[in-house]
């Protein structure tokens, strides 16, 4: 419960400032009844009007934002599908051209920079929203996912960091619970938690026990395995996947708390570590891990970033689902190529397919081809019995919660959203230019 938003909400209605305080004094009572009088309330909410008052109204670049018009979650922001992808499009053009390796606007699972001769890669993962009332899960997940982006970059992790804030009346053991988790994949595959940060979310104004945070990692690469170099010829290649983060959370809120034991593994990671340590890693074009969206999303955007036509093969994609978790997802009427499934894609030659396949499954992974890369336009496409399908990304990932299946039906007109989003983007962009202007001149 964010009470200055509350507040100024009010305020902007027009309420009178005794009834404000009134409202939110009955907010903060709600939530703190136990260790508060209604005096402190009343005290606390008349505080709170005062420096919403003092912040309200203020002009100026260092204050104000081009609105877009539409919300996080009206635009899908976040939620794995078009409206996200067109998001982080816009953030890429805002950041620019650099001088990177691998930058933003490749939209890969980790940036690259060069430095003495090598690469050295970066990445951060937000944990799932979700698994705040169930830290070691948040912490283990975001922590697994983390160390993908870095493997599939073709780079040995060498360092994690972790940044984990948890609102005013959370308690203190959440922080450790979630610490936990991200030791225990980092202990598990010798990369060390080095540094962090931990916040109260919104310090005092943010009441109740939501947690939110996420964990870095650091590379380091002699050869890229990007997705500019994917090339007509390739073929695909899919690991087995059981899920992370998004199949747990769909496990725990769908009634299926028995599958989040799938999920608890380092096959992914094991199967990276294999092929980091062989000589077919200088055959791979590029690798990715099956999340953002599921097969639809990554897909498209391997074709976007790539400049071709990528067909996925459904005929043993299904096969490469852990059991269990392929029985919930078509229980609850989840398309399992729209959600995140944590299974591993590489994308290479033919001649060298033999050889991936046999360093990965040295490891204990199943591993199968499910595609292949042709000349063509920038898309995605899925053939199904021979039958070319549509394979685009839908406008948010699966529903996989009963909450997300009620959002998912609630739709503005994406291209109506769109131009104010561009406009919003492009504003920030003209901004960032004011501010580098004025600090260079200086």
């Amino acid at each position: 419960m964010d009470v200055e938003e509350i507040s100024r909400r009010h305020l902007a209605a027009g309420a009178p400032d005794d009834e404000i305080v009134r409202l939110l004094a009955r907010d903060v009572l709600s939530i703190k009844h136990r260790r508060v009088t209604p005096a402190y309330a009343e005290a606390f909410a008349r505080a709170v009007l005062a420096e919403v008052k003092n912040s309200t109204g203020l002009a100026g670049d260092l204050f104000a934002f081009e609105p877009s018009g539409s919300t996080m979650g009206e635009f899908g922001v976040g939620s794995r599908g078009s409206g996200d992808f067109f998001a982080h499009r816009q953030l890429a053009r805002i950041i620019g051209r650099t001088e990177a390796a691998v930058g933003v606007d490749e939209m890969d699972d980790a940036g690259a920079v060069c430095a003495g001769g090598d690469y050295i890669i970066t990445t951060v993962d937000g944990m799932h929203s979700r698994l705040s009332d169930f830290p070691f899960l948040a912490g283990f997940h975001v922590t697994r996912a983390t160390l993908r982006d870095v493997y599939v970059m073709g780079a040995k992790p060498v360092a994690l960091l972790s940044d984990i804030h948890v609102a005013d009346d959370g308690d203190v053991a959440k922080i450790f619970d979630y610490t936990a988790g991200v030791s225990a994949v980092g202990e598990a595959m010798g990369v060390p938690l080095v540094t962090g940060s931990t916040l109260r979310i919104g310090g005092d104004m943010v009441l109740g026990s939501r947690m939110t945070g996420c964990v870095g990692a650091v590379g380091v690469a002699r050869h890229l395995t990007a997705r500019k170099q994917i090339a007509p010829g390739d073929v695909l290649l899919m690991t087995e996947g059981a899920g992370g983060g998004t199949i747990a959370t769909a496990a725990i809120y769908s009634g299926f708390p028995d599958v989040v034991e799938e999920t608890i593994n380092l096959h992914f990671l094991k199967a990276c570590e294999a092929l980091l340590a062989s000589d077919v890693l200088d055959g791979i074009h590029a690798m990715t891990d099956v999340t953002n969206g599921g097969l639809r999303g990554d897909a498209y955007e391997m074709a976007e970033t790539a400049g071709c036509r990528i067909v996925v093969v459904e005929d043993e994609l299904r096969t490469l689902v852990q059991p269990n978790v392929l029985e919930m997802l078509d229980a609850l009427e989840i398309d399992y190529l729209g959600v995140s499934l944590d299974a591993l894609l590489v994308v290479a030659p033919p001649e060298v397919a033999p050889e991936i396949r046999r360093v990965v499954e040295s490891a204990g992974v199943a591993m199968k081809e499910v595609g292949y890369v042709e000349e063509g336009a920038p898309e995605s496409v899925l053939s199904v019995g021979g039958e070319i399908r549509d394979f685009t990304p839908r406008f948010r990932e699966s529903a996989y919660t009963p909450v997300k299946k009620v959002v998912d039906e609630d739709k503005r007109d994406f291209e109506e959203m769109k131009i104010g989003v561009e406009r919003a983007a492009e504003a920030a962009l003209a901004k960032k230019l004011r501010i580098l202007s004025r600090l260079r001149s200086s």
